[in-house]
């Protein structure tokens, strides 16, 4: 039973910001602690703050003891050894053994996961996926990534970093993504292409309540396109559109009963989702469309720190599937 699992101390590292936490066998964050990468001081440096901030989660939640550590962060990486080889997010971070490091600060073992495999697996035992078999899940937000269950089974892939959604080909010879690809789902649906468009759109002298703003963001687009500018609806109508495409082509290969899609950007709710669940019940394979439902996540900020749990709690167990 979920409810006799034991505590486990879950640690996400993100560009901008550390996440640490107690995470209970019911999906249920205890002690919470945010912080500020300031990855420019190094790995050795955030690191040793990043553990600080798990003793005080594990203070916090009044806890005598962890049984494992989770760790949640953006690839590539080696889950198997708990190595982060070169996460662009973190730049100058080669080869970080940052599993060892985990266990040797806790004395506990460690887990090491892609932070969006981990969310895909925080989604579907805690979250929109409970009660599903296969699922897909991308995170929309500074960039793109995304993770898959598939029958009841966390798919890494034969390297351990299967599930890079973000980098499905939408548009080929497009924009320029961040991995050095042209044409990326990224490269048109995260935070960071949303308010890149905008900005190129207004220096370019497009007309635009946008060119109020000094440097407009996603949300900025996406509130201006809610109040009827064209300019951003223009830019709106691009994202949803790429997500549609790449959504429907990933609903067609895994014919899953649910998509669910997270991050920043879908704080805008159903401006996002409404278009995108449209065209891919209109363009997926009919027996594809009528099995897959679109919908938000449920975890929040926090679902990374859960999913870290989770994957914990599957080293704790011995547990092979999702």
């Amino acid at each position: 039973m979920e409810h006799d699992l034991p505590p486990v101390l879950s640690l996400d590292i993100g560009g901008t910001k550390l996440a640490a936490g107690v995470v209970t066998g019911d999906g249920r964050i205890h002690g919470w602690q945010l912080t500020p990468t300031l990855r420019d001081e190094g790995p050795r440096r955030v690191l040793s703050r990043l553990f600080d901030l798990g003793r005080k989660a594990i203070a916090e939640a009044g806890v005598p003891h962890v049984a494992a550590v989770g760790i949640s962060c953006g690839g590539p990486l080696d889950a198997a050894a708990g190595v982060l080889e070169c996460p662009p997010h973190l730049p100058g971070w080669i080869d970080i053994p940052i599993g060892a490091m985990a266990t040797e600060a806790f004395g506990v073992p460690s887990a090491l996961e892609n932070d969006a495999t981990a969310a895909a697996l925080g989604e579907f035992r805690h979250g929109a996926g409970r009660g599903t078999s296969t699922m897909l899940y991308l995170t929309v937000s500074t960039g793109v990534g995304g993770g898959s269950v598939i029958g009841g089974r966390l798919h890494r892939g034969a390297a351990g970093n299967g599930g890079e959604l973000g980098h499905v080909m939408v548009r080929p010879g497009g924009r320029a993504c961040s991995c050095g690809r042209l044409g990326c789902l990224e490269a048109y649906a995260s935070g960071t292409s949303i308010a890149e468009r905008a900005r190129e759109a207004v220096a370019a002298g497009r007309a635009s309540s946008l060119s109020a703003v000094e440097s407009p963001t996603a949300e900025d687009v996406s509130l201006a396109a809610a109040a009827g500018d064209a300019l951003a609806n223009e830019i709106w109508d691009e994202t949803t559109g790429a997500l549609g495409t790449a959504i429907t082509d990933l609903v067609n290969a895994f014919e899953p009963e649910l998509v669910v899609l997270g991050g920043g950007v879908t704080r805008s709710g159903a401006r996002l989702l409404d278009p995108v669940a449209a065209a891919v019940a209109r363009d997926a394979m009919p027996p594809a469309a009528r099995a897959a439902r679109i919908e938000l996540a449920q975890l929040g900020a926090g679902v990374c720190v859960v999913g870290a749990g989770a994957v914990a709690h599957d080293l704790v167990t011995g547990k092979t599937d999702a």
